[in-house]
């Protein structure tokens, strides 16, 4: 069975090697000349597992009204003309009703933990390397607060099989040494040991080359255009390559990976796809003092930034920017990031030299990805991950295998399966 995999980023890519591994035969086409150049390029390099809590939650109608009109707010909202934009919003404001979030992030943890454990085969079985780190995701408060809700936040972790540690300030020195710069303000942690970071870009191309090396066809530059619907379903896809020539792909099924622009392809075909790009900034800063640079990762709750070593760089990210599908980098978002750097770890990156990048999260209303079945026979999703798409990849793309496979994968969560 030939599957044609639309898509060559993070996503797309893992989808590939685990369709590869259950024995189908797989190819890839992407607008890109390379894997990994868009979305997947400079995220914030976590593998989050202990962060299953979506956006949509009781408590974020009341922060956002808060945020409204600050240039340096965790989420933003401008306004568009675009109807899609209203409606994930309304979507947005139902998903935070306490059962949906209750729901939601069960959903998230079940695949989040059972994403790393499939990381962590596939790093065994290949030999990836790609700046990973194992060394945890620190979460840290400043705000007294936000604080006092950590010990329940290790709670409900716990009993989603996630081990997290409530830390006071000496704990999270010990741990990150390299937070003695901001330790007069900072109240407390919240450790999850077992997470992890790297370089999901690095990962992407390394993986790509492996399925390259196996024979698995990568056409790039192709611009993806619309679907074709045959008697029995989908059966070619029509691209555009960079000499403005047009053709149709065939294949027995196809798999939409393509994050924020899947829901304006399939849309003709009927399906909805309840995804709107959020989009989401970073830095990468070459590290100029080891000792003031952190090596565990970081979570700053309060200010709802990330950081993580890769190498000799420092990869710090945040923010969340409804604006369509506007890809430009604001200076005043980045700037909000370069002061949390300057002011959280003075002297420790080279701040001349700064290499600042917008991506958009392909996002669902609730966080939980789209990943099964379409509608129209032929046709299958790994898609909408959001914020989450480096912690959830090889899960979400190991599940997808399986349900193409005729298996269902062991985890408790709502893979798509319309009648």
């Amino acid at each position: 069975m030939h599957v044609l995999v639309l898509g060559a980023g993070l996503s797309g890519v893992t989808t590939a090697w685990y369709l590869r591994r259950a024995g189908f035969d797989v190819s890839v086409v992407d607008r890109q000349p390379a894997a990994g150049l868009e979305t997947s390029f400079a995220n914030g390099g976590q593998i989050s597992i202990s962060h299953p809590e979506p956006w949509a939650n009781p408590g974020a109608p009341l922060q956002v009204l808060r945020w409204l009109g600050r240039d340096d707010a965790p989420l933003k909202f401008r306004p568009t003309r675009d109807p899609a934009q209203w409606r994930w919003g309304a979507r947005f404001l139902l998903e935070c009703l306490p059962s949906r979030t209750q729901r939601n992030t069960a959903a998230i943890a079940a695949l989040a933990r059972w994403s790393g454990e499939q990381l962590r085969a596939l790093r065994s079985a290949t030999g990836l390397h790609y700046d990973q780190l194992e060394r945890g995701i620190l979460h840290l408060f400043h705000s007294r607060a936000e604080f006092a809700h950590a010990p329940a936040r290790a709670r409900q972790l716990g009993g989603f099989g996630i081990a997290a540690q409530v830390c006071d300030v000496a704990a999270c020195l010990r741990i990150e040494p390299a937070l003695a710069a901001q330790a007069a303000t900072l109240v407390g942690g919240l450790y999850a040991p077992a997470d992890e970071s790297g370089d999901a870009h690095r990962f992407t191309q390394g993986l790509a080359a492996r399925l390259q090396d196996e024979g698995v066809c990568f056409q790039w530059q192709r611009e993806i255009q619309g679907l074709r619907r045959g008697a029995s379903g989908v059966e070619a896809v029509a691209v555009r390559d960079a000499q403005g020539q047009h053709q149709w792909l065939q294949a027995d099924a196809f798999v939409v990976c393509l994050g924020s622009y899947g829901p304006r392809l399939v849309a003709a075909l009927g399906e909805d796809l309840p995804i709107y790009p959020v989009k989401g900034y970073s830095i990468t800063a070459r590290v100029i003092d080891a000792s003031r640079a952190p090596s565990v990762s970081l979570t700053d709750e309060s200010r709802r930034i990330v950081c993580s070593r890769l190498g000799e760089r420092l990869r710090i990210a945040g923010t969340a920017e409804l604006n369509g599908f506007d890809t430009r980098v604001r200076p005043e978002r980045v700037a909000a990031i370069l002061e949390w750097a300057s002011s959280r770890f003075p002297g420790a990156i080279d701040l001349s030299s700064v290499e600042a990048w917008a991506g958009l999260r392909p996002a669902t209303p609730g966080n939980v990805p789209v990943i099964g079945r379409g509608r129209t026979p032929g046709l299958w999703f790994n898609t909408g991950h959001g914020t989450l798409g480096w912690t959830l990849a090889c899960g979400s793309a190991a599940a997808l295998a399986q349900l193409m496979s005729g298996q269902q994968p062991p985890i408790a969560f709502p893979f798509r399966q319309p009648a």
